[in-house]
């Protein structure tokens, strides 16, 4: 959500004659859009603030900008506590940003922007297509906000309430980025499987479905699915809607249902293995992830032992899973019963333990088979080992979201930018616990270079 919003704040700035630079020494204008869903996030905000207090002092006419969800939750109290921040923005006060330094040269005031709209900021058709390189993958929010209350969380007092954008606008914005080059839409929302049940109009199935016919969008993902609103009819969208990519996102936190119920998800560990037994009668080899908290108020050594079971149960692809830490206006903050540091973190390096175990053989389990990849540019090691060789390592996705690595060349020169967004049939022949390294299959290779000015791109 956060890059699909900072992706926003680029796209209305640069309608007004702003430019993005590579330097912070050459920048008129910081923005530090936050998240406030962890301590530690914040912790890395009030840093970057004062690695900013010099070069203001330096340049007194730059202007600092904090967004997203700690300036929603702090608003003046930044201000106080640090002089060199001017703009405080909002989460739901995107479209004001471009007129705001103009604001303060007028008048030389901090300026606080929090209020909450229930209107959803639609992005310009002219402000769509506007990114500084070729891109593969685009996010599109559907909805904003939140209505579950889950006790450890602040997005319903940071993102407000849910709101579900109208289908067409978010069908027009998916075709216009399609016609900038993306391939694949990624669809988001606090959760999205209850879109569009408080307005009584298009449900996230039938959005899908719609999207899933637009022409030349290739695949679709969407984040997040809560456990709870997880629709047969959604279920069945993993075997009848050929764009929708077969991973799924789903959310567990805990595997115990006394801790579920103090974080007030509404499901019980019962009914989340349901459902997973239900999205693989649909698809047997489809890639389910999910996210944890550990050490969350009053979790037992047997509440946790069940979270263990519970991955032992599902063989996750892989998982997030982070430090239960209180957050400001979440009931859990209150709760009395908190876990001991050392104890939290004792759980999480267990529970990483048995995961990379079982990624590591989900992974080997793959070797000599083949998957479709989409081609999302060089290969991280390429990018870090800057190779002088004409043998170029490129890195794509399959639809399962696992990370495939493959040789493309051996004496062609590749225009990268040209390749992205191509899907080609990759055999797996190595397996690391991050990722999957593969080779072409046939004679894919001669679709994917360029020779000389002649391309040869499929």
């Amino acid at each position: 959500m956060n890059v699909y919003d900072s992706v926003q704040m680029a796209k209305v700035l640069k309608l007004n004659n702003y430019e993005l630079v590579d330097s912070f020494s050459v920048a008129d204008l910081i923005i530090v859009n936050t998240c406030a869903i962890r301590e530690k996030a914040v912790q890395k905000l009030y840093s970057f603030l004062g690695r900013l207090s010099p070069l203001k002092k330096k340049k007194p006419h730059l202007k600092v900008v904090v967004a997203g969800c700690v300036a929603q939750q702090q608003g003046a109290k930044l201000i106080d506590r640090f002089s060199q921040v001017d703009i405080v923005l909002g989460t739901h006060a995107i479209n004001l940003l471009p007129d705001l330094p103009q604001r303060i040269e007028k008048n030389p005031q901090p300026i606080i922007e929090i209020e909450m709209s229930e209107k959803i900021l639609e992005t310009a058709p002219s402000a769509i297509a506007i990114t500084r390189k070729k891109e593969v993958n685009g996010f599109v929010t559907i909805m904003r906000g939140c209505d579950n209350y889950c006790t450890y969380c602040v997005v319903p007092y940071v993102r407000g309430r849910e709101t579900s954008r109208k289908p067409e606008s978010i069908i027009g914005e998916i075709q216009m980025l399609v016609q900038s080059g993306i391939k694949e839409i990624t669809l988001l929302g606090q959760n999205v499987n209850s879109y569009g049940v408080k307005e009584k109009m298009t449900s996230f199935p039938e959005l899908l479905s719609m999207v899933n016919d637009i022409e030349g969008l290739e695949r679709i993902r969407f984040v997040t699915s809560h456990p709870k609103d997880l629709s047969d009819q959604l279920v069945a969208s993993f075997g009848s809607l050929s764009k929708v990519c077969n991973h799924i996102h789903l959310p567990v936190q805990s595997g115990s249902n006394h801790i579920l119920k103090k974080m007030n998800r509404k499901y019980t560990r019962e009914t989340y293995l349901e459902r997973v037994d239900k999205l693989r009668a649909v698809s047997a080899g489809i890639g389910i992830t999910t996210d944890f908290i550990v050490g969350f108020p009053g979790e037992t050594d047997d509440d946790f032992d069940e979270t263990i079971r519970l991955i032992e149960a599902v063989q996750y692809d892989s998982v997030f899973a982070f430090e239960y830490s209180d957050r400001p206006e979440a009931p859990a903050a209150r709760f009395s019963d908190k876990i001991d540091s050392d104890v939290k973190h004792q759980r999480l390096q267990r529970l990483f333990k048995l995961q990379k175990e079982i990624t590591r053989k989900k992974h080997q389990s793959l070797i000599g088979h083949t998957f479709s990849v989409l081609i999302e540019g060089a290969s991280k090691n390429q990018l870090k080992n800057k190779s002088t060789s004409a043998t170029i390592e490129l890195s794509g996705r399959t639809s399962e979201n696992r990370i495939v690595n493959f040789n493309a060349a051996a004496d062609w020169r590749i225009d990268i930018d040209s390749i992205k967004g191509q899907t080609v049939v990759v055999k797996i022949n190595k397996a690391f616990s991050n990722s999957l390294f593969g080779v072409l299959l046939n004679d894919q290779l001669e679709n994917l270079i360029t020779e000389g000015d002649h391309s040869y791109v499929a």
